[in-house]
């Protein structure tokens, strides 16, 4: 079993009874946030989607705190290297085995330039598995026809973690019709609220998602998701 709770925006911690990794952890700055960056203690690894602030966020903070390390694509991995963090470098379609669970990046239809403007490579979602559960995080994207073969081959997915806001990523409909195509157990919505550009009713994804015929759940932040 995994404990999914959310923090806001795309914030994510997952745990599995063992070990607990956070997942584009924006807290400072965000009002929805329902954490803070010293509310963690002990972490296992932070992944990071992509560079965008409103996905790094607190992560050197969390890390230098923690000591947890900072899994994510080659030049996120280096850019927090270079500021003497502990980091592991992926990159799209690569997979790893760690302590904690497997990570396997894919694709992602974004950007990813740093919170100072430098390129920080391609944008990334992400299949976890820990506990025996795979969990897809989504990253901040666009809908795209692969995400069928990700739910093909990297599947059965437990639980998809997708953007509904709009204007930066999928709005609603395209969510739901990732839904579709990745056929997870269950699917919550993520990215929106946060800013009024991507102020949305996460009720209607869900609504929507299981008028297809499918499972979805709104979790606010700090509650969680049991899958």
């Amino acid at each position: 079993m995994a404990t999914l709770t959310f923090l806001g925006h795309s914030c994510w911690t997952i745990f599995d009874g063992a070990h607990t990794i956070l997942i584009d952890p924006f807290l400072t700055g965000n009002d929805l946030a329902a954490a803070k960056p010293e509310s963690f203690t002990r972490l296992d690894a932070i992944i990071v989607t992509h560079g965008h602030g409103d996905h790094i966020g607190d992560t050197a903070q969390i890390a230098k705190a923690t000591g947890a390390l900072i899994v994510s694509n080659f030049e996120i991995a280096n850019y927090f290297g270079a500021k003497g963090l502990s980091s592991h470098p992926m990159h799209i379609g690569g997979g790893r085995q760690f302590d904690f669970g497997h990570v396997k990046l894919t694709i992602a239809h974004h950007g990813s330039s740093g919170p100072e403007g430098e390129y920080l490579g391609n944008p990334a979602g992400v299949v976890i598995t820990m506990g025996g559960k795979k969990i897809y995080h989504a990253g901040d994207t666009g809908l795209f026809l692969d995400m069928k073969l990700i739910g093909e081959m990297y599947g059965p997915l437990d639980a998809a973690l997708l953007p509904v806001g709009d204007n930066f990523t999928m709005g609603i409909d395209d969510a739901v019709k990732a839904v579709e195509f990745l056929k997870p157990k269950v699917a919550a919505p993520m990215h929106y609220k946060t800013f009024p550009p991507i102020d949305v009713d996460p009720n209607e994804f869900v609504a929507k998602v299981r008028a297809a015929g499918g499972r979805a759940e709104r979790v606010d932040p700090g509650k969680t998701l049991e899958v």
